[in-house]
């Protein structure tokens, strides 16, 4: 008879997976709001990328090639952010809403005129898509060493590479941010850009800098979206997921390793709903499946009202720099 642990194990698993592109999505938004910058955008970025994916490695038969592609039209939305509030100094979460109507309008059209599948890219075979790497003696603990084993195999082995360059970047951003003098500049334009301008260093340039970084990030995400999780792009497939992680990095108050745990908590919140649906609760009976979809939204609302204490964001986040004359 499986234990209660046996029967969480397939859930952890998928809670891993399900947390990846919320990962992505929020050390972009990490990046960039540490640096002063507010990205709406978010979402758009990660769906273009996941529409770059798909579409370059359909045709290029290689995940890495579609990888890039998603990491550059993400970077180039990203300049075009920049561009707007940086550069000309204009309403942040403007620009970030128009880049997400932008990608969102932009893909539907693009894959129905292209592949004239409502908005889709072909189905994409395995050799173009990032596969599960199982680790060395995975089946064996998974036969012989009962639940350790079960755990090994399906939480920390089996899944695709990005899932872990997403939990290496965390250490990775932490090192960043906290160790290293690019890490200590970025952090202070996000506090007190005058200071910053003031020892000499460029403060468009350092903003340049991350919102690239959240580019590059985003693009990850959507092509983990696309060509890793799924086998080609769905329209709107990132659905809501850019928002949730916005709502993440506050929960996580801006702090990369309890960025991390939000974002499990998420992603194991989208889990356990998809394996509770259609199973009858104690005491409440069958429950619909709409409420386990609604799941990771209604924490997102309830995080976003406050029910997390004070969380006080880089002082100059969403304030255009003017450099004093």
């Amino acid at each position: 008879m499986d234990t209660v642990f046996d029967s969480l194990i397939p859930v952890l698993g998928s809670s891993v997976r399900l947390s990846i592109p919320l990962l992505f999505a929020c050390f972009a938004g990490l990046f960039s709001e540490r640096a002063g910058i507010v990205d709406i955008g978010l979402e758009g970025k990660m769906l273009a990328g996941a529409f770059a994916a798909g579409a370059i490695a359909h045709h290029a038969g290689n995940p890495w090639a579609g990888l890039l592609a998603a990491m550059g039209i993400a970077m180039l939305l990203s300049l075009v952010h920049g561009f707007a509030s940086i550069t000309h100094r204009g309403n942040q979460i403007v620009s970030g809403v128009a880049i997400n109507f932008l990608a969102a309008g932009l893909t539907a059209l693009l894959g129905q005129a292209w592949y004239g599948e409502g908005g889709r890219t072909p189905q994409l075979p395995n050799t173009a898509r990032f596969l599960e790497i199982t680790w060395p003696g995975a089946e064996t603990a998974r036969a012989s060493y009962g639940e350790i084993g079960n755990f090994y195999a399906n939480v920390i082995s089996g899944h695709s590479i990005l899932v872990y360059a997403a939990f290496l970047m965390v250490p990775l951003t932490w090192w960043v941010l906290y160790r290293t003098r690019f890490g200590l500049r970025l952090r202070a334009v996000g506090e007190n850009p005058h200071a910053v301008d003031t020892a000499g260093i460029s403060v468009g340039r350092l903003r340049y800098l991350a919102v690239l970084v959240a580019g590059v990030l985003c693009g990850i995400g959507g092509s983990y979206l696309a060509i890793a999780q799924s086998g080609g792009f769905v329209k709107d497939m990132t659905a809501g997921k850019g928002f949730i992680a916005l709502a993440a990095l506050v929960f996580a108050k801006w702090r990369p390793f309890s960025a991390m745990a939000t974002c499990l908590l998420f992603g194991f919140l989208d889990a356990a709903g998809s394996r509770l649906q259609g199973t009858p609760l104690p005491f409440i009976g069958q429950v619909p499946v709409q409420v386990f979809q609604a799941l990771p939204y209604v924490l997102t609302v309830i995080l976003l009202a406050g029910f997390i204490g004070k969380a006080i964001p880089p002082k100059a986040a969403g304030v255009p720099y003017t450099k004093d004359r």
